[in-house]
């Protein structure tokens, strides 16, 4: 057989006992919080008709790049689900009888065929909550705690970023950008804190935006950075378009002001999502202290994707959030956090030629909540002892012969190097 060389598909890993450990913690954790804030389970497929997944409503051209896509025996386009939003959507405009608000989650493996990178994979796990049915900020305001409520139980500092798409459109407006070209220069202006204001120029000139309207985005850019709400009010009363934004966006600030987060959320004039989705107000969420550059988590309103799904302009008040489980487990790991918890066996029962009768201990233990492990490696028992203690574990059992004819078995705690003979009924079990 030749060796195993570059097995694993690029972007893709295997994670060995000890990190899928973590992993499922860290899962359970998320789970539990979003049980928590009384979130419904849903499961969708990760097949998808093509069509769906390629929606003018779905990710965006970049993102559809990144798309995975194949065909069936009989000749059908279909497509790897690249997110958990879209199929979301997908099932609340096929069930148009859901009791609203309705507000699910869900965590499953995603795929993307883009760049890898320290906790960027091609298949990852996404862990998102959406809610559609409320039109209020309070539903961005929830998920905005749940999130920090979720990465304060893993230990991890987050300051969340959040602006709304209206208000940057609006503001690109009233220095007479195109409305046509509104969406490129808003996908670049996204990148100002990661390329620079030169970066931004080059790109929104590769995309043949005008000069004149770069040499606005720059001069107007250096002034609204660092500003906050109150110096957009000025120009509100001239675009309606700014006007919702920022009555949104203040909307928002009550609530985080309320539930006293305002210190852990930033406004980012500037953050705008990579997809051309969101609608309303969105938010990444990034770590403090910059040990990973790009977002964790993150998240918006995307009101037209429902309706759009469903061949209608009908808007469906719908916000999500997401956090990806690859990200937070390598995260955790820069940042010498450990989650690892008591997985090891209570009990491991060593037989001594009594293989039948230590696998019914094993099962009478297990059946009383006990964690057991059987040793089926037929070593020594001075061995296996030796190898237990090496584990950690506190206690063993022994089973001979001998035992099973007095109907007993030994127990050694071998950090005290103990042991006591307690009854145990195996006549009764032949």
């Amino acid at each position: 057989m030749k060796k195993l060389k570059d097995q694993n598909v690029k972007g893709t890993m295997d994670y060995l006992p000890e990190d899928e450990i973590i992993r499922r913690k860290v899962r359970r954790t998320i789970e539990d919080t979003f049980i928590q804030y009384n979130c419904s389970p849903l499961e969708t497929p990760i097949l998808n008709d093509r069509k769906l997944m390629a929606s003018k409503y779905a990710g965006g051209d970049e993102i559809l790049e990144e798309m995975y896509t194949l065909s069936d025996r009989g000749g059908r386009d279909l497509a790897l689900r690249y997110d958990l939003t879209i199929p979301f959507a997908k099932v609340v405009a096929m069930n148009p009888g859901l009791p609203m608000p309705f507000k699910r989650y869900e965590i499953g493996k995603v795929f993307r065929d883009g760049p890898v990178k320290p906790g960027r994979f091609r298949e990852f796990t996404q862990c998102d909550v959406d809610i559609t049915g409320v039109s209020s900020q309070m539903a961005e305001a929830e998920l905005m705690e749940m999130a920090l409520d979720l990465f304060n139980q893993l230990e991890l500092d987050v300051t969340i970023q959040y602006n709304n798409r209206k208000l940057l459109a609006g503001m690109l407006e009233s220095i007479s950008i195109p409305t046509l070209r509104l969406n490129d220069v808003i996908l670049t202006m996204d990148k100002l804190e990661k390329i620079g204001m030169e970066g931004v120029k080059q790109e929104l000139f590769q995309k043949d935006i005008s000069s004149e309207a770069i040499n606005s985005v720059e001069r107007y850019a250096k002034e609204w950075i660092n500003q906050d709400l109150s110096y957009f009010e000025q120009f509100a009363s001239a675009n309606s378009t700014v006007r919702e934004g920022l009555n949104e966006l203040k909307e928002l600030t009550s609530y985080l002001d309320g539930l006293n987060l305002v210190q852990k959320c930033r406004f980012n004039p500037f953050l705008a999502r990579g997809l051309d989705i969101y609608t309303g107000t969105i938010y990444e969420i990034f770590l403090s202290n910059q040990s990973i550059t790009s977002s964790i988590g993150s998240g918006g309103r995307y009101d037209s994707a429902i309706g759009g799904l469903l061949g209608s302009d009908e808007p469906f008040s719908t916000v999500g959030i997401s956090f990806g489980l690859d990200v937070i487990l390598t995260a955790l790991k820069q940042n010498g956090i450990s989650l690892m918890t008591n997985e090891k066996p209570e009990y491991i029962i060593i037989p001594i030629d009594a293989k039948r009768e230590a696998l019914i201990v094993a099962t009478t233990y297990r059946k009383l909540g006990r964690r057991i492990e059987v040793d089926m490696s037929e070593k020594r028992i001075g061995k296996s002892i030796e190898r237990a203690s090496k584990r950690g574990i506190e206690k063993v059992i022994l089973i001979g012969d001998k035992e099973v004819e007095n109907n007993e078995i030994i127990v050694k705690t071998l950090d005290e190097g103990t042991e006591e003979r307690i009854s145990f009924q195996f006549k009764s079990c032949k």
